[in-house]
């Protein structure tokens, strides 16, 4: 058996040489992972030998493999293992005695079942973080549902607002809660490395998807606790400050106005001629116009009805008023500030193609975040990764005769 290693040196990055291994699949673990890696941790994803994980077939796909696999798992390494074989166990427990964080996203009591609770993990290596991301956490009545992003954003709150009045609740359009629940465990994992510098210790980051997007509420709970106030639906205004809304332009695109400051108010008003609201004194702040949006909303309508949304734009760019149009996205990937802020990465594929793909952030200035690695074939790093830890070529090969590790046919 001849094979070649796809291991490369580590990467350059304020993340590296922390060793993070990921078991779990689609959103939110693997979105953690990626960001740790886009920034220079060295990822070890662990996939099902046969099918690897199903995020590689989701949505448009090129060349048999989702394009959207190419974001969710660039700059990982790609080790093929049955969890559900006691050989395949064995080779995590290795691998998480020297590794710093751990990432899983499978339904509570999963890793328990393998013998790899955080007890026994703590075992192995007392100095691991588990970030353990889940529908609903890993205590509490629901801990045993099944829980994904979709569900997390309506009883997290996000998806009763995300309306306009008297219509059905709507998604975002994207799985907004698993990556909300992603960067929060990211956020976890920082403090648990930070904190372990003290005490040399890890723990558990029990990171709950509805928790997440809960979190992110802003006033809803004081404002109910305390006033008996449920925010309702509101389409694309802001409840309770103004104005702030989309306002349709004469080419039937929106324009986003946040005239919400004091003084921005009174650009906007003069930029649109109506300095008698303005100046009025009742709506000289927030609570004034509050009480008058509609007014409000109802001239900049009519001002907004006779022009096209980018002379909208231009006219409040003149007068410094936050605004801007909707963007799809041709608009972003043709976008002069995208392109300026490095926010457009151009990858070439395997057969040659080449297409974009998000830039890293967050920008640091000293240590940024590494050019984006091709997202991995399902094992393409299994050899190299065993290998490094002391498996023999006979010893692989039999883990592979068993259907325990799987490996890409090696390039004619």
């Amino acid at each position: 058996m001849t094979l070649t290693t796809s291991l490369s040196s580590p990467p350059l990055g304020p993340l590296s040489g922390l060793k993070v291994i990921e078991m779990g699949q689609l959103i939110a673990g693997p979105f953690a992972a990626k960001t740790l890696a886009d920034f220079g941790a060295e990822v070890i994803k662990i996939e099902s030998p046969k099918s690897g994980d199903p995020l590689r077939l989701w949505r448009v796909m090129h060349e048999g493999t989702s394009l959207w696999w190419q974001v969710q798992s660039r700059n990982k390494k790609s080790l093929s293992l049955d969890l559900r074989q006691v050989e395949g166990q064995e080779i995590v427990r290795q691998l998480l005695a020297s590794a710093d964080v751990l990432i899983e996203n499978f339904r509570p009591g999963t890793l328990e079942s393998w013998g790899m609770g955080p007890d026994e993990l703590f075992d192995i290596n007392p100095r691991l973080i588990i970030l353990r991301i889940s529908g609903y956490g890993q205590t509490g009545p629901y801990k045993d549902k099944p829980g994904f992003g979709v569900i997390a954003e309506a009883m997290g709150g996000m998806r009763h607002l995300t309306a306009e009045p008297g219509r059905v609740p709507v998604r975002v359009g994207i799985s907004i809660g698993d990556t909300l629940a992603a960067l929060h465990g990211v956020i976890g994992i920082l403090m648990s490395l930070h904190e372990r510098e003290r005490s040399g210790k890890g723990q558990v980051i029990d990171m709950a998807l509805y928790e997440a997007v809960f979190n992110c509420m802003e006033s809803l709970l004081p404002e109910y606790s305390l006033k008996g106030i449920i925010r309702e639906p509101a389409g694309s205004a802001l409840p309770g400050i103004a104005p702030t809304n989309a306002y349709r332009c004469k080419d039937n695109a929106y324009a986003l106005i946040a005239g919400n400051g004091d003084s921005i108010y009174k650009r906007l008003m003069s930029a649109i001629g109506r300095d008698d609201l303005g100046l009025d004194p009742e709506l000289s702040d927030n609570t004034g116009r509050v009480k008058r949006v509609e007014e409000i909303d109802q001239a900049i309508s009519d001002w907004s009805a006779q022009r096209t949304v980018d002379e909208v734009l231009n006219a409040l760019d003149q007068a410094e008023v936050p605004a801007g149009k909707i963007y799809n996205i041709a608009d972003i990937s043709k976008d002069i500030h995208y392109l300026a802020r490095g926010m457009i990465e151009n990858l070439t594929l395997k057969d040659g193609t080449t297409m974009q793909v998000p830039g890293i952030v967050p920008k640091l200035s000293r240590t940024p975040g590494q050019r984006p690695r091709l997202a991995p074939q399902l094992g393409e790093d299994t050899y190299a990764t065993l290998s490094a830890m002391g498996l023999r070529e006979a010893q692989i090969q039999v883990l592979l005769d068993k259907g325990i590790i799987s490996m890409p046919a090696p390039t004619p």
